[in-house]
């Protein structure tokens, strides 16, 4: 699958994502088919409301799988936040039975990886070789740089 980037007045970019949490305890909730169903539709409903995409979207007995591409106008922790904070509260409205001995629908924990159609290695051989006529010898600034910018600081 190709990720397409996404493009806005002045930007153009990626912000795709591997998020994986847990229900609390790591309880095995999902095995129910409806809860099954009622969570992975509120968690594309929050996506939708909040301008995400989903790539894929597994929910498992005892952890959820998301690849999900984000707005770059938010932070990736209030995008968990939003994905379980609103499908905790959907959940607990529609199966409060299911729910009653838990204090809480997720875990504190959770996992998230930056993802693209480039890997770490490529990025950093072209920032390596590409802009080696751009770097300064021994990552030291030019003399006139010191006497011009630096005294300012002092």
């Amino acid at each position: 699958m190709k990720l397409n980037l996404t493009h806005s007045k002045h930007s153009v970019g990626q912000n795709a994502y591997h998020f994986v949490w847990k229900p609390y305890k790591a309880k095995p909730l999902f095995k129910n088919f409806t809860f099954k169903k009622v969570c992975e539709g509120s968690l594309r409903l929050i996506a939708l409301n909040n301008g995400f995409k989903i790539y894929e979207l597994q929910v498992m007995s005892d952890h959820i799988h998301l690849f999900i591409d984000i707005t770059p106008k938010i932070a990736v922790s209030k995008a968990l936040q939003l994905l379980k904070g609103i499908s905790s509260r959907i959940l607990r409205r529609n199966f409060s039975y299911l729910l009653k001995n838990q204090p809480r629908l997720w875990s504190k924990g959770k996992f998230y990886r930056s993802v693209g159609n480039v890997s770490f290695d490529v990025i950093q051989n072209y920032i390596v070789h590409s802009q080696k006529q751009w770097s300064l010898p021994d990552n030291k600034l030019p003399s006139y740089y010191h006497q011009k910018h630096l005294s300012t600081f002092a």
